[in-house]
């Protein structure tokens, strides 16, 4: 199974900081929305820190993969939200 992170930039797909760093943002954004921002910005540290001493690549893959796919699917909600149009999920 080809990995989420392609859809990413490089830079980030990458590197495991700098994903941390973007999700961090997102969370910030989110959480600012819905007037909620510590509990946010605490659900992604806490998932980061949960598994900081992971080193398993595999492991480590399916890890970097689920914090891209929920960096994905929040800039396709947000493109859809301020477009007022909605994306093909099959594409």
């Amino acid at each position: 199974m080809p990995s989420l992170q392609t859809a990413l930039p490089p830079e980030l797909a990458n590197n495991v900081i700098r994903l941390y760093r973007e999700c961090l943002r997102r969370a910030k954004y989110v959480g600012h929305q819905k007037h909620n921002t510590a509990l946010v910005v605490d659900m992604v540290r806490q998932q980061f820190k949960k598994h900081k001493h992971e080193t398993d690549p595999e492991k480590i893959q399916k890890l970097k993969d689920d914090a891209a796919r929920g960096l994905i699917n929040h800039i396709l909600y947000e493109s859809e939200r301020l477009s007022g149009r909605k994306f093909d999920k099959s594409s």
